[in-house]
């Protein structure tokens, strides 16, 4: 029997992580965790006022994102985990947990034309439904969004990478597939 599945969705902001993540870990009936999940979840409880604090909250939120990965692992369990990952901050991390409790990495990265992210930021934005802790309006001028895809997050073991230009063509049958292939070796 193989180590546990750590299924990571990741990419840039407005790539649609969090809607592809939540159909297939639903569908899989794999526990996901979501970093705006628990982010909102702590600006509902401590508030929340600008960027600054936005981005002191994220930080502490990957603490707690990393602790629940580490959990989930160490009891032998597979799991999805959906955040923008860094790969000069966060892949040495989850490197240590892979040492402490084995497991088997599978990163599926949401890409997407800097253009078209740029303009689905402005949308989401604008449309009022993402939580105001985010204080998103206060970064339109983020160029991130604008170059497009990031380095590859390479933690070594299967990497896929998704167009979600036009949510349309993306393949999530296709995906679910390779998951669960991956996933009958845990069993």
């Amino acid at each position: 029997m193989q180590p546990p599945l750590l299924v990571i969705i990741t990419g840039l902001p407005c790539t649609g992580k969090t809607t592809l993540s939540r159909k297939i870990a639903t569908e899989l009936r794999l526990p996901l965790i979501a970093k705006d999940d628990i982010k909102e979840r702590l600006f509902d409880s401590l508030g929340w006022s600008d960027r600054e604090w936005s981005k002191k909250l994220g930080r502490a939120t990957f603490d707690l994102l990393f602790y629940f990965i580490e959990l989930e692992i160490s009891a032998g369990r597979s799991l999805m985990v959906e955040a923008r990952f860094f790969p000069q901050f966060h892949t040495e991390i989850l490197q240590k947990i892979q040492q402490r409790h084995p497991f088997r990495p599978l990163v599926i990265e949401c890409v997407a034309g800097g253009e078209i992210l740029y303009q689905r930021f402005i949308q989401r934005c604008e449309s009022g439904e993402r939580h105001p802790g985010h204080v998103d309006q206060t970064s339109y001028a983020e160029e991130t969004l604008r170059r497009g895809k990031p380095a590859p997050f390479d933690l070594g073991g299967k990497y896929i990478a998704v167009d979600t230009s036009d949510f349309n063509q993306v393949d999530e049958r296709k995906l679910v597939s390779a998951i669960c292939a991956e996933l009958e070796q845990s069993r």
